[in-house]
């Protein structure tokens, strides 16, 4: 892997070993890394074939036996990563988890059998990282690439420069899902094959200008089906690196003369690849037909090396990834950015105040309060579509958006921030237990109060305290006679809070 540059933001040493497991729709992989010398050395890879992606029923629930499979999985997994700093692991999940209702059950299974957190993040950020992982492997150039990767049940297609992912894209058609869709009697015909494509085909339409013929330079397939059809291809003379358009074509020949899966004898096909081979091969050669590629370069890196890198990537240049994601949402919905800086600015002083007794992990207390800033910053978004129900239609547009950096997770705490930062709080069907969130809530709360002539106000006499589920606000003896009406919002405010088990409470001194 590529050089790795350590710094003083980066605490990882030489020889600290890294694991990255990638719960995808076909394949659950595990990938062990050791820093050494400046480069990420392989220790271990393990790949099963769960196939989660088709085990979805058809209310979008992951049946039993999935679930079951993908447990047992992630606990010969967990077996391996005993003793593994929880710092130095990171799983996430994919499009088969980002579309079942009930992943929080099968999370809430998974986090116990593996041992360690897992995420579901989105297909931007998935994106995002298949292309951090792939670009590491590739030498340093100013080509423009066009990289892709098809999974189980999603496509992911990036342009990009060097390290820099430039434009990202996760579209809804996968080798899972579109085996179960066009190839689910496992025949292989020339009609079946043409609706595939021609199907597929229609999906990539929605990609826009971005990805244009003229907007890129190389071609890169990543992992999943493009792995699967270069280890055919090689086993029949083909080189291992390259795809063409005629390679693909023999192989569907191949395909079309074996009639069925089960006659289905290929060189180098893994039995696990075999079910999904078709939808993966129609997808694929859609690929090549809107895109014009006349060859494409079989990429080494995939998701799970970029999840390794993100480990390695200093903390500020996340936080950098993240703001600059926050700051497109809020260009994107026409915030009232001066407003609602001041309203993240108020709310993090505010954290900062009340958090002060509490026991941080290093650089905890700054994470928590980097999104209740990220909060203030969206609060309005969603006054674009309606400045009466803005809190309501902005919590919508967070639980329904991808901004790079963040997990799913992650977005619907802000989510949840961003629908109670004014009224009423019983609609929040949230867990009042967690201290954190309920500081970050009230928080954000008192600082749209303060803000709320769109002004900013001092802060120099205003303290934030919090000790025994109780958070008091300390003012100055003349504030009220000089804000009236804040302190009328401010009272309301504790009012509010007597029908939960937090107390907020103004002392005037």
């Amino acid at each position: 892997m590529d050089n790795v540059q350590n710094n003083t933001n980066n605490p990882l040493v030489d020889k600290t070993l890294l694991a990255a497991i990638d719960l995808g729709s076909n394949s659950f992989r595990l990938e062990i890394g050791r820093l050494d010398g400046g480069h990420i050395e392989r220790v271990e890879y393990l790949k099963e074939a769960v196939r989660q992606g088709g085990g979805l029923d058809e209310n979008r629930n992951l049946t039993a036996d999935s679930i079951e499979r993908g447990v047992r999985c992630l606990a010969r997994f967990g077996e391996r990563l005993k003793g593994f700093d929880a710092q130095h692991v990171r799983a996430v999940a994919t499009q088969t988890l980002r579309e079942a209702n009930n992943r929080e059950a099968f999370i809430k299974l998974a986090k116990k059998a593996l041992g360690f957190d897992v995420e579901v993040i989105s297909g931007v950020e998935e994106a995002r990282l298949i292309y951090q992982g792939v670009s590491r492997f590739l030498p340093q150039s100013d080509e423009k690439r066009l990289v892709m990767d098809i999974g189980g049940r999603s496509t992911e297609f990036i342009l990009g420069q060097g390290f820099v992912a430039q434009h990202t894209a996760s579209l809804h058609v996968g080798s899972v899902a579109w085996s179960l869709k066009h190839f689910a009697s496992g025949d292989y015909t020339e009609k079946a094959f043409t609706r595939a494509e021609i199907a597929a085909e229609s999906i990539f339409e929605t990609l826009g200008e971005h990805f244009s013929r003229n907007q890129w330079e190389v071609a890169y397939g990543a992992s999943g089906t493009v792995g699967a059809v270069a280890d055919v291809l090689s086993q029949y003379g083909r080189p291992p690196e390259l795809i063409k358009q005629q390679d693909l074509h023999w192989l569907r020949d191949e395909l079309l003369r074996a009639k069925h899966v089960d006659k289905l004898r290929l060189l180098g096909l893994k039995e696990d690849r075999k079910p999904v081979i078709a939808g993966g091969l129609s997808i694929l050669i859609a690929i090549f037909q809107y895109f014009n590629i006349a060859s494409l370069h079989v990429a080494t890196g995939a998701l799970r090396h970029g999840l390794l890198y993100d480990m390695l990537a200093n903390a500020h240049e996340m936080v950098d990834l993240r703001n600059n994601s926050v700051q497109r949402l809020v260009r994107k919905f026409d915030v009232d950015a001066a407003h609602a800086s001041n309203v993240a600015s108020v709310a993090e002083k505010l954290f900062k105040q009340a958090s002060t007794d509490i026991h941080f992990a290093p650089n905890e207390q700054q994470i928590h309060a980097d999104k209740l800033r990220w909060a203030g910053q969206l609060h309005e978004i969603g006054r674009m579509i309606s400045p009466v129900d803005a809190h309501l239609h902005g919590a919508y547009i967070l639980d329904h958006t991808e901004p790079a950096g963040f997990s799913q997770k992650e977005l619907h705490c802000l989510s949840l921030l961003i629908l109670g930062h004014k009224g009423k709080l019983k609609r929040l069907e949230t867990d009042f237990s967690d201290r954190i969130f309920v500081m970050q809530l009230i928080c954000l709360r008192i600082a749209v109060i303060l803000c709320h002539a769109r002004t900013t106000p001092n802060m120099r006499a205003i303290q934030l305290q919090f000790s025994n589920q109780t958070f008091k606000l300390i003012l100055p003896q003349t504030w009220g006679e000089k804000y009236p009406q804040s302190l009328y919002l401010l009272e309301e405010e504790a009012i509010a809070w007597q029908k939960n088990n937090w107390r907020f409470e103004l002392k005037i001194s």
